[in-house]
């Protein structure tokens, strides 16, 4: 049982929800996602369901996410389950050791000179 919304329930207006594929995807079944977040570039895990889940889904989700982040950071990672944005929908992301966003990611402002 989650908190939240009942069964397969989702939100047209959440884009956790909608899911558009806009970066790379790394892993998907029925029950989550793996993509780079648009914000950060970092690999972000979302349960389908809208809804936050028990501990022990959330356990499991976090290892799916894990598996991902150890290919994506052999350096280390950390895993960050703070919701800014969607609260209420259930997501987290695997940061760089010591980081927030990708060391990859393109960076789209220039520094004051």
């Amino acid at each position: 049982m989650h908190v939240g919304m009942q069964g397969n329930a989702t939100l047209e207006d959440c884009l956790l929800c909608t899911a558009e594929r806009v970066t790379a995807w790394h892993f998907e079944d029925d029950r989550c996602w793996v993509a780079d977040c648009l914000i950060c570039a970092t690999p972000m895990i979302v349960w389908r369901v809208h809804g936050l889940p028990d501990e022990g889904v959330e356990r499991e989700l976090l290892d799916v996410l894990s598996v991902v982040a150890a290919e994506r950071y052999p350096q280390g990672y950390w895993i960050d389950p703070e919701r800014r944005r969607i609260p209420d929908h259930w997501h987290a992301h695997a940061r760089p050791a010591g980081g927030f966003f990708d060391p990859n990611r393109a960076q789209t402002w220039s520094p004051a000179e």
